[in-house]
């Protein structure tokens, strides 16, 4: 009998860093494969910011949570290693929604291939959410505009990190927040960003309004926070504000105060929340609209990886210590 391993979701988690009781690490039979169903064995798989909301027992979010007793839910990439499925031969190399499982059955919903080329870091740090999200926040949320000023949350994270080489690329100017001065030096002088504010300084508005003389056009949003209150200051007439993630207060039982909306209504503001999973029906387009600027080298990653299944645990933590240095991947 051949078992592989799982961790399936047990309990809700409380406010703060997840504890590792939340999660039970289970030994499973290798299920049989039917027809139309293919089985991958998951070579490396991603960790998300989005994954606490998953956790959470809110049912009227924009995704069912992840039920009890069940595999905790996540991306990876993988290789199929047998198949009934048509569409999928063995030795494909796929992504898509795997779980945090060493093999995952499919019918092949959500299961895309994936170029032999192409390496599992950078499916994962770019092909998958992360790329798919900063393409569909930036482009059919945010519509930049060329001369625009852009500022990103997050930005040396997974998503942000990618929204602004895109914008860059775009001829926008960019500011990115991060929460150190290695990270804010790395988006800088490696991935090209105009400026970067440190939101632990003591200077916080000063070092903002410093880098962006002309005010704000565009803000993504991925961490929430006092920059939050900051930017809504500085943006301009008709500006657009994309939310996309407020990690700052995932953490919380209750959430922190939002800014105050008379900026709002004296600049006109557009604001509008999105969620990838609204948009997997896109992900051909998104992959072909992002794809060029991988390929011309004008988006590049770095990947924390960490070892084995179990890893996930306590690897979910360090989006709050910040101790990631990059796209966290698991690489089981």
């Amino acid at each position: 009998m051949t078992t592989y391993k799982a961790i399936n979701l047990v309990k809700r988690p409380e406010p703060g860093p997840v504890s590792a009781d939340v999660f039970e690490v289970v030994e499973k039979e290798l299920p049989k494969v039917g027809t139309g169903e293919l089985l991958i064995k998951q070579t490396q798989m991603s960790l998300d910011p989005a994954m606490f909301g998953w956790m959470s027992p809110d049912t009227e979010s924009y995704i069912p949570p992840v039920e009890l007793g069940t595999v905790m839910r996540s991306s990876g990439v993988g290789e199929v290693v047998e198949s009934k499925h048509p569409d999928f031969q063995v030795g494909d190399r796929v992504m898509g929604m795997m779980g945090w499982q060493e093999y995952a059955l499919s019918d092949g919903q959500g299961i895309n291939k994936v170029d032999a080329q192409v390496p599992d870091e950078m499916v994962l740090s770019v092909f998958a959410l992360p790329g798919l999200t900063a393409t569909q926040g930036l482009f059919n949320v945010g519509k930049p505009q060329q001369g625009e000023t852009l500022v990103v949350t997050g930005a040396a994270g997974s998503v942000g990190s990618i929204v602004g080489q895109l914008a860059k690329a775009e001829g926008l100017t960019v500011i990115g927040v991060v929460g150190s001065d290695e990270k804010a030096d790395w988006i800088v002088n490696e991935l090209g960003f105009d400026g970067a504010v440190n939101y632990k300084a003591d200077d916080l508005a000063q070092q903002l309004a410093k880098h962006t003389p002309d005010g704000i056009d565009l803000y993504f949003e991925n961490t929430g926070g006092p920059i939050q209150h900051l930017v809504f200051e500085r943006m301009n007439a008709h500006g657009r504000v994309v939310v996309c993630g407020m990690i700052a207060d995932y953490d919380k039982a209750e959430p922190s105060p939002g800014p105050s909306w008379i900026p709002i209504i004296k600049k006109r503001l557009s604001i509008q929340g999105f969620t990838m999973p609204d948009h997997f029906h896109q992900v051909p387009s998104l992959l072909a609209k992002l794809t060029p600027y991988v390929m011309s080298g004008k988006v590049k990653y770095r990947a924390h990886v960490i070892e084995g299944l179990e890893s996930a645990i306590e690897g979910l933590n360090m989006f709050f210590t910040g101790d990631n240095q990059g796209k966290l991947i698991v690489k089981l």
